[in-house]
């Protein structure tokens, strides 16, 4: 008995065939079936109604082993999809949702207990031992350590933390225990919200995807018209049989399935949205990941962006023939003892054994007074020291030097003279600098605009690299800057710290938020909220944006392209079904795997 295929051409054989190949398209593809044929019922031609009419056709002709491969090896196609897409959604949730469950919180009888997160109250007392996670975002109350906040701000070095310094949640405490006030509860920490802002951006199509997805809605009407055609026409105009030229019909559209097109996109944008978030920076829709490359000026506010936010003493010298270490401890005696940013500054800087301050008083909008030792001394600004009468034309000059320098005098005297003089300013953050260079580099201009005084923000911008330098800025003048950019260099970026920026972060293209841990209005004002004060992201979100956007193009391109060629050889050559469904699933590996490529790098931080 002639046999084929391993089996006798008999009836038995042809029943007991078609049977294992609709048990095999019932087992690994009903669902798509089932969503094909209601497709088709409603008149709408996608992918699932695409598969269901070459299964159906390929079926009836009597290719029974195709039909069930094909809806076989399309199954284990969206399968590998839907985990592809699965791990990018989730890389960022995995990353950050690494709170723990439970809270070792003070109970009211003074003992420690293991409490449920969420269970845990505002204002709760709860103790983090070395080598735990913080729990929730709170407060620190005692202790001293070096927490590792690399979940939150990317930031690979750990920090010092002291009383009256911020938790996160879901950062690592690493050599000391510490105890901590909560201040938000399970629902609404740091770590909450970004894992929530993410989960909104994913679920935005930025306009690339928009795009793919309107093509497609051409595409696959086109498709089936094409499909026709060569059904109809094959026979009319050559020697192809009606039962070939349907088999050729059925592989195209096979071929023609656009997968690989469709999850090109929302991989890639989901990968380029995972991998920010590791790094700290938090882009809030696809769209802005996208626009970031557009950007052609990006205007920088300085307090708190350029510079580090903090007065820091700088600059201090004795005038005249003062003692040197007597006119620094008692100049921090008395900073000491004022709670003043700009004496805080001092002390911090001297660093020296602060006498004993009798009789001290607050000197308001000039400084502060007192008797060390019995004698009056005073700290106080440049008008405290006028009034005295101490000014001559020698003092003014040093002074004018350091206020050209943008820098607040703070001058300590007696009560026949002045004694020292000593220089604050916010000083510019290390990676500022090589930010401006960075973004420079990229085409990209950068335009400093400040609410503080030209004298300042000048000289704060020669520090950083920056030309073009706007102060005395109220909110609306910046707004007003924000908008003459656009119409000078196009695509214009702002960054600021979410609070006084807020009406130009807005106006902007794209808008970031300085320092965003913690702060509710930066999450709310920015598109881009740069979680640890680093201007270094900034370019790198330029940079993310440019790369995600080759990615899209690239696997655009990688699917239309391979889609091309085996539609040209379903036509014109020997290409079967097997082929087509190889093909498309071929082309969605490569553009998952192409996509998955954004999150290399970005790596977890271990405890």
């Amino acid at each position: 008995m002639q046999q084929r295929h391993f089996a006798p051409e008999t009836t038995a054989w042809k029943v007991g065939g078609m049977a294992m190949a609709g048990l095999a398209i019932g087992l690994a593809g009903l669902d798509t079936y089932k969503k094909g044929m209601s497709a088709l019922l409603r008149g709408k031609l996608n992918i699932n109604a695409l598969m269901a009419v070459a299964v159906t056709g390929a079926f009836l002709i009597g290719q029974w082993p195709e039909a069930a491969m094909v809806m076989a090896l399309y199954a284990i196609a969206e399968l590998i999809e839907a985990k592809a897409v699965d791990r990018a959604r989730n890389a960022i949730k995995g990353l950050l949702d690494m709170a723990p469950a439970q809270a070792l919180t003070l109970a009211s009888n003074g003992s420690w207990v293991e409490t449920p997160v969420a269970s845990v109250a505002l204002e709760a007392t709860v103790r983090i031992k070395p080598g735990e996670r913080v729990p929730l975002d709170g407060v620190v109350i005692k202790g001293n350590s070096a927490v590792n906040q690399a979940p939150i701000t990317g930031e690979s070095i750990p920090v010092d933390k002291g009383t009256g310094d911020p938790l996160f949640a879901g950062t690592i405490n690493e050599t000391g225990e510490l105890d901590m006030r909560v201040t938000a509860g399970a629902n609404d920490t740091t770590l909450a919200r970004i894992i929530h802002a993410v989960e909104e951006a994913q679920g935005t199509r930025a306009p690339t995807q928009r795009f793919v997805d309107r093509f497609a809605a051409i595409y696959t009407p086109a498709v089936f018209a094409i499909a026709i055609a060569v059904a109809v026409l094959l026979p009319v105009l050559t020697s192809f049989t009606w039962m070939e030229a349907l088999y050729k019909a059925l592989v195209l559209l096979v071929i023609a399935c656009p997968c690989a097109l469709v999850i090109s996109t929302p991989v890639t944008v989901v990968s380029g949205l995972s991998a920010a978030a590791r790094r700290g920076i938090l882009i809030k829709s696809g769209t802005y990941l996208e626009d970031a490359r557009l950007l052609k000026a990006v205007a920088l506010d300085k307090t708190g962006t350029i510079t580090e936010g903090k007065p820091k003493l700088v600059a201090w010298r004795v005038w005249g023939d003062a003692d040197e270490a007597s006119a620094m401890q008692n100049a921090a005696a008395l900073a000491t003892r004022s709670d003043h940013p700009v004496s805080r500054a001092i002390a911090l800087g001297l660093d020296v054994k602060a006498e004993e301050v009798d009789s001290f008083k607050a000197l308001p909008g000039r400084g502060v007074e007192g008797l060390i030792n019995g004698q009056r001394f005073i700290l106080g600004n440049h008008r405290l020291i006028h009034e005295q009468g101490f000014c001559g034309p020698e003092l003014e000059a040093e002074l004018a030097i350091h206020e050209q320098q943008g820098r607040s005098i703070t001058l300590l005297a007696d009560d026949r003279r002045v004694l020292a003089i000593l220089a604050v300013a916010d000083t510019i953050k290390e990676t500022s600098k090589q930010a401006i260079l960075d973004l420079k580099a990229m085409g990209v201009t950068v335009v400093m605009l400040t609410g503080d005084n030209a004298a300042t923000a000048k000289a704060i911008a020669g520090l950083a690299g920056i030309d073009d330098v706007r102060g005395d800025l109220l909110p609306e003048a910046k707004l007003d800057a924000i908008k003459e950019m656009q119409r000078r260099y196009g695509a214009t970026g702002m960054t600021g710290d979410g609070i006084n920026d807020a009406p130009a972060l807005a106006q902007a293209d794209v808008g970031f938020a300085m320092g965003g841990a913690g702060t509710d209005t930066a999450m709310e004002a920015a598109d881009v909220v740069i979680m640890n004060d680093n201007l270094l992201r900034v370019a790198e979100t330029v940079r993310l944006s440019k790369r995600t956007h080759t990615i899209l193009w690239q696997n655009i391109s990688l699917a239309l392209g391979i889609k091309s060629v085996f539609l040209l050889l379903a036509v014109f050559g020997t290409a079967t079904m097997w082929m087509a469904v190889f093909a498309d699933m071929g082309a969605s590996l490569l553009v998952v795997g192409n996509g998955l490529r954004l999150l290399r790098g970005a790596k977890s931080p271990k405890p």
